[in-house]
This record gives C-alpha cells, structure tokens and sequence, in this order.
C-alpha cells in the first residue's frame, strides 16, 4: 500500500471518529488491516502528528489528538463565517439543478431523522452543507473550508444530538433549503450563522473536547478499515 494511502485512510478514521479524540492509536490492528508493518505505519502517524491530527508519545505510541474547548470555538467561528458567505454567493451563483439536488438530499435527511438514523442523517447534513459551498464557485474559499471543516468534521457531525436539537437542526434545514429556494442571499447567511451557533452550542455541551471516556477508550476498527 502506498504511503500516501495509509496517510488517506488513517486519517478518514481519525476525521469520522473510528479512532475517538484522546483514544490510543492501535498500530497493532492498524496493520493487520491494511496489510503493512509497523514502519509505514509510523511514519504515516509522523504525518499526521504534523498535520495536528494525532500526538506523538515517547515510547508509548500514538493518540488521536483532542480539541480543546477553546479550539472548538475558535473553529466553529471561523466556519460559521465561511458558511454564512458561502451561502449568499451561493444565492447568486447556484443553478436550479444544484437547488433540486439539494432539496433530494433535504428530503432523504428529513427520513432518516424521522427514523433516527443518526449516522445516515449526519451523512445527507454534511452533503447539504458541502453542496452550498460548492454552489459558492469561489475556490479560495472552498480550500479554507477544507482546511476547517477537517479538524472539526468529528465534533461536529459524530457528537451527540439531543432530540430537542435535533428538531430544531431540521427546523433550520428547512429554513436553509426555503432560503436557498428564493435566492435569498442575506437570509441564508443569518440562517446559516445561527444554525452553526447552535451546533457549536450542543456540541460543547456534550462535552465534546473534554471527554475522559474518549482519552480512555481502545478502539479495534481493523476490520472496518480493511472494508473500507
């Protein structure tokens, strides 16, 4: 396997939470699921420690790195500022096709929360919120929201959801998808805003940057990753 693969796939774990903030790396499993020694291994978390995805500890292998509270708001304000730009070039810029793909993925959301479905749900919302970005057609500001939503993908879409916020976060897709409907630019950026406020809010909350079960918890995602 090539090195940048096991960089690729490591570190799709550690973005989706397979491998949770503050849990030990396995190398041992790691290996036997794709197929390479411990040296690849090492040098692809060298990678990512640089990349600010894993702490690097003497003689005691690797962990996944954790987001302070402080690094979760500073993020969620930054991308709260993106999106909410995003949206209103998106208004300007978006086709009716990109409207309706959108308003699919809205409808296929709304049936997963309806079944509580909470991975699937997380997979349509995040789909919506990169499909608005896209629909932005400014590249400098797609490689900043990259560049964020990377390092706060696991906070923000693998956190918990308490029903009452779950309710409200559909309340507000709909309330995006209206906006987008209209092309109402200005409207979308406050909707969006806010809607980034309120996650940021449920995900500190549940207590996303300082879980002691998570620092604790060995995960064995090997055969996942061999299938993935």
């Amino acid at each position: 396997m090539l090195h940048e693969e096991v960089v690729s796939r490591v570190r799709h774990m550690l973005m989706e939470g397979e491998i949770p903030p503050g849990a030990r790396v396995p190398e041992r499993e790691l290996c036997l699921a794709l197929g390479i020694s411990r040296t690849p291994l090492r040098e692809a978390l060298k990678v990512l420690a640089a990349e600010g995805y894993v702490v690097l500890l003497p003689n005691r292998g690797a962990r996944a790195a954790k987001l302070t509270q402080k690094d979760i708001q500073d993020l969620f304000e930054v991308c709260e500022s993106l999106e909410a730009a995003a949206g209103e070039l998106a208004c300007q810029r978006i086709t009716n096709e990109k409207v309706e793909q959108i308003s699919v993925l809205h409808s296929e959301m709304v049936k997963h929360y309806r079944s509580k479905d909470l991975p699937q749900y997380y997979r349509c919302n995040r789909l919506i919120h990169q499909a608005i970005v896209d629909a932005a057609d400014n590249a400098i500001l797609s490689s900043l929201y990259e560049s964020v939503t990377t390092r706060i993908r696991r906070a923000r879409f693998v956190a918990p959801m308490h029903p009452s916020h779950w309710e409200l976060a559909i309340h507000e897709h709909e309330a995006i998808l209206n906006a987008l409907q209209r092309r109402d630019g200005a409207g979308l950026s406050h909707i969006l805003r806010r809607h980034l406020r309120h996650k940021r809010e449920a995900v500190e909350r549940a207590g996303f940057a300082e879980s002691a079960q998570s620092e604790e918890k060995e995960v064995k995602p090997a055969r996942r990753a061999a299938a993935g």
